[in-house]
């Protein structure tokens, strides 16, 4: 819907985005994999210069899950391409993945990654997008933190097992202190499907509780 910041569950806004890469069409150029769309503050600053060498060396690991990366500032072209070479010559790490130009805000805007008091930087957002274009999480993070990429790369992984499985994972996935790698059957909506659950013999806590082991 036109006006207001995309939701989770709903489709990501069909729009034309300048990479270092070329021109992207989203979400159409990314359909059948998973993408992680992320945004930073700005080029040649130190916290962002961190993130993106830690993006680029789980790059690989977010491959083998289908997953694609995708950066975002409002800086142009050829800034980011000054800064993907200053990064590969000083701190030896290539930046593999396609940095969108929103030099005017635009993308920025309409995802809400614009911090009001720091004029037209973006905030460090993180939206996933399945295979078909739905935005499936979205994490905003203030200028002054940096990510946890490994979280991101958790959250992804969560997803597509809970997908695969139609189960869902619990806190610290895939290291719950009580669970451990187990995930979490969705509970009974019904009474009568409740009181089954109790006689089951499904491992678990109680009806509410149920858990089992599956594989990515």
């Amino acid at each position: 819907m036109e006006g207001r910041i995309p939701l989770i569950g709903e489709k990501f806004p069909e729009m034309k985005v300048l990479t270092t890469d070329g021109a992207k069409e989203l979400p159409k150029d990314y359909k059948g994999k998973w993408l992680v769309l992320f945004s930073h503050p700005g080029d040649f600053t130190p916290v962002c210069t961190t993130e993106f060498v830690e993006f680029a060396k789980k790059h690989e690991d977010f491959k083998k899950i289908n997953t694609e990366l995708l950066g975002l500032s409002v800086d142009a072209v050829y800034s980011h391409i000054k800064w993907m070479e200053w990064i590969k010559d000083n701190l030896g790490v290539e930046i593999t993945f396609p940095i969108i130009a929103d030099t005017m805000g635009r993308v920025a805007s309409r995802l809400g990654m614009v911090d009001p008091e720091k004029g037209s930087a973006t905030v460090r957002a993180v939206f996933i997008l399945d295979p078909e274009g739905t935005i499936r999480l979205i994490m905003y993070y203030p200028s002054e933190v940096g990510r946890y990429i490994d979280e991101i790369y958790r959250a992804v992984r969560a997803l597509q097992l809970s997908d695969k499985n139609k189960v869902v994972t619990p806190a610290n996935w895939p290291e719950n202190s009580i669970l451990g790698s187990k995930v979490i059957i969705p509970p009974a909506s019904t009474y009568s499907e409740a009181m089954k659950r109790k006689t089951s013999g499904e491992e678990g806590y109680d009806w509410w509780l149920k858990v089992k082991e599956v594989k990515e």
